[in-house]
């Protein structure tokens, strides 16, 4: 990785553990605060998470394990009560990378596209319906809501991005760097557990 792409990415991953930014938005606010050229060749979202890891270590190593126990065990809430629709928590949660700045992403795969949000009407939770980018750069229907964590003592956003049943056989494959890009309850359960010990 050429010097540019490196100050990119450490300034990108300090933008993500400090402001809670998406790695896309903080490459691109990197970009200005370094005062590149737009046109400037990004680090790739491997290199950012490498990062983002190392700025952890150094910065956050007390408090981050903490933050991301949390976050999964609101996570496993939410997976729980999603269970009908095959839930798979992805992102930085997943990976390990989250802190409490950290939204929350769970795919559903589902029957009925309509049904996640038909179950959320049912059980009288308020959330905000939008389209974002999917897995694969497709748009998807994403249902956002806050969600309290008592253990952090404030909201998070919880993303519930649904995908046709269709696209769990996708889901699953593995990442650039042969890790499982997302997990199910089972696997979410065992992160948990592995952390307590």
């Amino acid at each position: 990785m050429d010097t540019s792409k490196r100050e990119i990415a450490a300034t990108a991953a300090r933008l993500v553990v400090e402001e809670g930014m998406e790695y896309g938005p903080a490459k691109r606010r990197a970009l200005r605060e370094l005062g590149l050229p737009a046109r400037t060749a990004l680090p790739h979202n491997d290199d950012i998470e490498a990062e983002v890891r190392d700025y952890i270590a150094l910065f956050c190593a007390d408090t981050q394990p903490q933050e991301l126990k949390a976050l999964r065990l609101l996570a496993l809430e939410w997976m729980e009560r999603m269970a009908a629709f095959r839930p798979h928590l992805g992102g930085a949660v997943w990976h390990g990378t989250a802190t409490r700045l950290s939204d929350i992403y769970i795919q559903l795969f589902c029957d009925d596209c309509k049904s996640a949000e038909i179950a959320l009407i049912d059980h009288h939770v308020d959330y905000e319906p939008r389209m974002v980018a999917g897995f694969h750069g497709e748009q998807v229907e994403a249902l956002s809501v806050h969600a309290m964590s008592r253990l952090l003592g404030e909201e998070i956003g919880v993303h519930l991005l649904v995908y046709d049943l269709d696209d769990l056989r996708g889901a699953l494959k593995p990442d650039g760097q042969g890790r499982t890009p997302r997990g199910d309850l089972a696997a979410l359960r065992r992160l948990i557990e592995k952390d307590t010990i």
